[in-house]
């Protein structure tokens, strides 16, 4: 499903406008974006948990040459799926 596709059914669900359906989903993913860069943790009770994770810095290879590289250290998003999510998926 694609963003267009996806404000398309916030809209005829909830019965906004496709463009208020667009600020919308824009707005939550700002919100979440900005608590994640802030290194805040986003909870939807049964639905899941955003959060930011560390990564260490660490030795890797160039697969076409096989030469060591150094791996910098990182921080990456990360989802956890809540249990009414993950029994949704299940059937």
């Amino acid at each position: 499903m694609t963003k267009s596709e996806f404000v398309d059914q916030v809209a005829d669900r909830s019965g906004l406008s496709k463009k208020d359906a667009g600020d919308a989903v824009d707005a939550v993913l700002a919100t979440i974006e900005d608590a994640l860069r802030r290194g805040s943790e986003v909870t939807f009770s049964g639905f899941g948990k955003f959060s930011v994770s560390n990564r260490s810095a660490r030795e890797g290879r160039n697969p076409a040459t096989g030469e060591r590289i150094q791996i910098a250290a990182s921080r990456v998003p990360k989802f956890s799926a809540g249990a009414a999510l993950k029994k949704a998926v299940k059937y």
